[in-house]
């Protein structure tokens, strides 16, 4: 199929956070490389904003599982020349049966993973990013990587244009990739002691985890809301740093375009999961034999040590954050 008949392109990935705002840079590249076709983008409901302003789609469609029949008739109707399925799990593969177009599917490395969890045998050495790997399969290169967040320039803030704002994001949705809250609220305080205002940043789950903290610290702003995604961003844009454990939120900051600190405890960047886009620092204990235990978390360490994010002090942390020059 020549370049010219790629008139209408379909991209599946429909979830998570994180995963989708790794989508951006192909979606981008995809646009350049074709710039009179049609992108559509097929995403889950509740993670639609991360896409719904993103100027290279020219249609978001949402994903609902109890109406994923009429979706995949509706789909092969729309005769799409081109299929990138970026999922490639059962659901995605239940909409694109069927369908005429060419279609290409991301190669996740699972047996790759899986050995490097369970028997420490890493053939990820030669690390390739999460956007570079959707790349190959789209089948396309990208021109960078940086990832993209559109929000309206209306979103109201109650952050000041000129304040002095750090923000955390302790959430995360498994436990060992949550630095102690204990240690955000130390760093916290040190921050603050430094003259800067602290601001907790999190979605629904974190509810508990920002107020506790958030109440801990001197002068903090708790800004959790209920998976406000773009309202999110718009705050995040307005601090001089961020703090944030390997979470879809991390992303976020990344296509936000702010300074980032990220924390990873039982994750490893083999993986692909880094921070792009944005000035970076990953922090991270090396020197365990047990790392990485789980490619997406685990609800408790398996060694009961939790060594991975316990060594990473709030001591070290604000050493370390000398190395983002924001003026710490």
């Amino acid at each position: 199929m020549s370049d010219k008949q790629k008139n209408k392109i379909l991209i599946i990935r429909l979830s998570s956070l994180g995963d989708i705002l790794l989508t951006t840079p192909v979606i981008r590249s995809l646009k350049r490389k074709f710039p009179n076709s049609q992108i559509d983008f097929i995403v889950k409901k509740q993670f639609n904003d991360a896409l719904l302003y993103n100027p290279n789609i020219s249609k978001v469609i949402i994903y609902e599982k109890e109406k994923a029949k009429l979706l995949k008739f509706d789909l092969r109707n729309e005769n799409y020349d081109w299929v990138v399925d970026l999922q490639n799990n059962f659901r995605s593969n239940e909409l694109t049966n069927g369908m005429k177009g060419q279609i290409r599917r991301f190669k996740k490395p699972s047996v790759k993973k899986l050995l490097l969890v369970w028997f420490k045998i890493n053939l990820l050495k030669d690390i390739k990013t999460i956007p570079e790997r959707y790349a190959e399969a789209a089948g396309i290169e990208i021109g960078n990587k940086d990832l993209e967040l559109f929000y309206p320039h209306d979103v109201k803030t109650q952050l000041k244009e000129s304040g002095k704002y750090i923000g955390l994001c302790p959430g995360s949705k498994h436990f060992t990739k949550r630095w102690p809250s204990e240690y955000f609220i130390e760093l916290g305080n040190k921050l603050a002691k430094q003259g800067f205002a602290i601001v907790l940043f999190g979605g629904k789950d974190d509810k508990e985890l920002c107020a506790a903290i958030s109440m801990n610290i001197d002068g903090s702003i708790n800004l959790q809301n209920e998976d406000q995604l773009l309202q999110t961003a718009a705050e995040m844009k307005r601090c001089k740093l961020i703090i944030s454990n390997d979470s879809g939120l991390m992303h976020a900051a990344c296509a936000a375009g702010v300074p980032l600190v990220s924390i990873f405890g039982s994750t490893v960047r083999e993986f692909g999961f880094m921070p792009e886009g944005s000035q970076n620092l990953i922090l991270e204990n090396k020197s365990l034999s047990c790392r990485p235990c789980s490619h997406i978390g685990k609800a408790s360490c398996p060694q009961k040590h939790f060594k991975c994010m316990k060594e990473i002090t709030p001591e070290l942390v604000l050493i370390q954050l000398n190395n983002i020059q924001v003026g710490i």
